[in-house]
């Protein structure tokens, strides 16, 4: 099991701008956040012809408890926050979920 924070963007005004600001300056700062052992991202298509509730998610993703407290408290963790005012002008959600693998043992 282990621990994943999503990170739900809602549409941006200019979704290149988002885009691009994600990939140089947003994804390296997460990436340094300590305990970190995954972290993907991806925009997002609905299966029918409504438009999808977010643009984006990302997921980082922690071993436990412990390493999620660390990776929250940390000065990366504080520097990726801050830098969310700089792109995410849809607006953000964000929650934890305990990961439990059906497939995987």
């Amino acid at each position: 099991m282990s621990i994943r924070v999503a990170v739900c963007y809602g549409l941006p005004e200019d979704t290149a701008a988002f885009d691009q600001h994600y990939s140089e300056v947003h994804v390296p700062l997460a990436r340094a956040v300590p305990g970190l052992i995954d972290f993907t991202w991806g925009t997002l298509d609905s299966l029918d012809d409504s438009s999808p509730p977010y643009y984006a998610i990302a997921s980082l993703y922690f071993e436990d408890e412990a390493s999620l407290q660390i990776g929250l408290a940390s000065p990366e963790m504080k520097a990726a926050g801050k830098d969310l005012r700089n792109f995410a002008s849809g607006g953000v959600t964000m929650f934890t979920q305990h990961e439990r693998s059906v497939l995987q043992p």
